[in-house]
């Protein structure tokens, strides 16, 4: 198989920074009290790599029980971004992530795609010297599945030679739903059908070989 495109999420597949982004969510609704702090969570758990502004919606519907005003979404989505933005910044690298990503610059395409808004992601990956080893950096909106196929559509690769790196539910439903291939970090995937790590120091020899099997 000759790898023609790889695809990364950022929080936990790039950068250690989904538990600063759950700090986060507890600390935008904290107002509305433990209980629906606690719901905010539980949501945010089960839809990693899902846009906050679509998760501030689904507690203004479902826990606040009232339509999710525009204001409303505006003002949870300020202050999470100033809550987390500084932590983002500083969080390390996941273990593996960049050397991977240097193996693989130059030898084919690389993407980013996250559920972070588009110009904040951008920002921290290029204030931290990431964003130039990607071939492009493509936040939400649109949502996860969107982003991969626009991608696809982008670089002309074939969905059968493009392997999607993911932490989350969405990652993965993202790549079935596109037909590409998948790499899991975390546990969660054990027993999915996909190969997984704790960390993604197995990445660069897994992606190494697909390029070798193609001859690239």
């Amino acid at each position: 198989m000759a790898l023609e495109l790889v695809v990364f999420d950022c929080d936990g597949v790039l950068l250690e920074s989904v538990e600063v982004k759950t700090r986060a969510f507890a600390r935008t609704v904290e107002e509305y009290g433990p209980a629906a702090v606690g719901r905010m969570l539980e949501y945010h758990a089960a839809h990693g790599g899902v846009s906050r502004f679509r998760k501030f919606e689904w507690f203004c519907t479902e826990v606040l029980g009232r339509p999710a005003r525009q204001e409303d979404l505006q003002t949870m989505g300020e202050r999470f971004a100033r809550l987390a933005f500084e932590e983002v910044m500083a969080a390390p690298c996941v273990p593996g992530a960049l050397e991977t990503v240097e193996a693989l610059h130059g030898r084919v395409p690389l993407y980013v795609a996250s559920g972070a808004p588009h110009d904040e992601l951008n920002t921290v990956l290029s204030a931290r010297g990431l964003a130039a080893r990607f071939d492009g950096v493509f936040g939400s909106p649109p949502h996860k599945t969107q982003l991969l196929a626009d991608i696809l559509e982008r670089t002309g690769a074939a969905a059968t030679r493009t392997v999607m790196v993911g932490d989350s539910s969405t990652d993965l439903e993202a790549a079935t739903a596109c037909g590409t291939l998948f790499f899991g970090r975390g546990a969660v995937f054990a027993g999915s059908g996909h190969p997984w790590a704790a960390d993604l120091h197995p990445l660069k020899d897994h992606l190494l070989q697909l390029l070798q099997c193609g001859g690239a």
